[in-house]
């Protein structure tokens, strides 16, 4: 799992430590990987939990120094696609998070968010003609024409659905049930809508403007505004029973909910905002591109504690997957991090 993707000032890599017994939504953590970039997704993998106080990051290359901005992991591949100019190839997978490869995206676009499901990974960009991308495999992409020709911020999989968020537009959100035809749907408010996900049968998008910056839907279809106040949440996750979500609100606190509804404050390990969070293995983790650049961990997406980032990047999204934590990157010297649950 995430998922603008917000570009907060670049510079820390982090390090992170917990202790695994085997268990985006909805998994354990075991190892942690990193690279400044922005919007994550959380999938597949061993079924255990990690105590954050043995997960350690460690810093791999990624295979191009682009903006990194998202990342998936799905069928035994993590797929990162670049959200800023960079070069030709704005997609890089890795069997383990450590070891990357260059791919060829469909079109030079600004990629934000990649998700998986269905056997297939989808991408989608706030710029140019199609706007969505698809690859059953991560290596081979084909363009696909976006429902409108809107800012996609996010997409998520979840029912047997896509469904991808915007920023702009008339219809700020759209649905596929292959990732290759889109419907256009209309969202509950026109806010600037940054990240959706999935989770107890139940779509949960977040943005940063209007008056209700929370919306929900069982079906991905019809959607319901939630009055959350003066909340601005930027992503979104679901795990251990709840959906959380990490805001740009003062003190850069952190929001949990049952149902998408009603949202507790949490205090966040620092008040520095954060730009994605992923859930697995029983923790949650969270990166940031600003400040200490320190990533932040909790079992229970109550307490949270401060890690140290592996180096001075502004890290924008992280997944899990195959008992790992992969943050990326959009600026420094690797743009990739990982934590091995021992």
């Amino acid at each position: 799992m995430q998922r603008i993707r917000f570009f907060l000032p670049s510079f820390f890599l982090f390090t992170i430590i917990a202790s695994c017994s085997n268990s985006k939504d909805s998994l354990d953590p075991l190892i942690l990987l990193a690279l400044a970039g922005g919007g994550g997704e959380n999938s597949g993998g061993n079924q255990s939990s990690c105590s954050a106080s043995q997960l350690s990051f460690v810093s791999a290359t990624a295979s191009d120094a682009n903006g990194w901005g998202a990342i998936a992991y799905g069928n035994g591949l993590f797929v990162a696609v670049a959200t800023v100019s960079g070069t030709s190839n704005r997609v890089m997978t890795s069997p383990d998070g450590i070891t990357w490869t260059a791919r060829t995206a469909a079109e030079a676009h600004l990629w934000n968010s990649v998700t998986y499901g269905n056997g297939l990974f989808v991408a989608v960009a706030d710029n140019g003609t199609s706007r969505v991308m698809t690859s059953p495999d991560g290596v081979t992409w084909t363009a696909r024409t976006a429902a409108e020709a809107n800012a996609w911020e996010s997409v998520t999989y979840g029912n047997g659905l896509f469904v991808a968020v915007s920023s702009s537009g008339t219809n700020r959100v759209m649905t596929s049930p292959d990732g290759i035809n889109w419907t256009a749907r209309t969202a509950a408010q026109a806010n600037s809508w940054k990240d959706v996900a999935y989770g107890n049968s139940l779509f949960v998008a977040v943005g940063i403007t209007g008056t209700q910056r929370v919306m929900t839907s069982a079906d991905g279809v019809s959607w319901t505004g939630q009055s959350v106040g003066s909340m601005q949440p930027l992503a979104v996750t679901y795990g251990s029973a709840q959906f959380v979500a990490v805001t740009l609100d003062a003190g850069a606190l952190v929001r949990t909910s049952s149902d998408g509804s009603s949202w507790a404050v949490r205090d966040a390990a620092e008040s520095i905002a954060r730009t994605d969070i992923a859930y697995g293995n029983g923790l949650f983790v969270s990166t940031t591109s600003s400040g200490t650049r320190n990533p932040m961990t909790s079992a229970d997406a109550i307490t949270w504690t401060s890690r140290t980032a592996t180096e001075t990047a502004a890290w924008q999204a992280v997944a899990f997957g195959n008992g790992r934590f992969v943050a990326v990157a959009s600026s420094g010297t690797n743009r990739v991090m990982y934590a091995t649950c021992p």
